[in-house]
């Protein structure tokens, strides 16, 4: 049995593309990169993640295109899938990646919300520019 279940957050937004399919059929192909963390990392590890690689089509396609983005804390189901091309150099590359059949979040919004930083949050002064939270003395510039 091929089934692979990882928990984890998007590097970065999905990449979209669109294809046709043979019935004239426009299909929606999302790929992203899962950061998963290594359960027991060991002492001295430079990397305690995994960067794995995802490709979701059709309806789960359209489904990252509308609802993930970076920083996003999602769980994958699929299958994994390997392949090798020859590249422009004349080299076979070898990939792995995982064919998404189910996605799903793992934290509601407000908890995805509530790990960005405070300032973010404040309400802008009259001029229209956020308030600078007490503390902080690494700025760039001046009041």
């Amino acid at each position: 049995m091929n089934k692979a279940v990882l928990i984890g957050r998007l590097t970065r937004d999905p990449d979209i593309r669109t294809t046709n399919t043979q019935n004239g059929e426009s299909l929606i192909i999302a790929r992203y990169t899962l950061a998963v963390d290594r359960r027991f990392a060991k002492q001295g590890d430079a990397q305690s993640a995994d960067f794995i690689s995802c490709v979701a089509f059709g309806k789960n396609g359209t489904f990252a295109e509308k609802y993930l983005k970076q920083g996003t804390k999602i769980c994958v189901t699929g299958r994994i899938q390997t392949g090798s091309y020859t590249n422009k150099e004349g080299q076979k590359v070898f990939t792995t990646e995982v064919v998404v059949e189910e996605h799903e979040f793992v934290e509601s919004k407000r908890d995805s919300q509530s790990q960005a930083p405070a300032y973010n949050t404040q309400s802008a002064n009259a001029e229209g520019f956020l308030n600078i939270p007490e503390g902080i003395d690494d700025l760039p510039f001046k009041k």
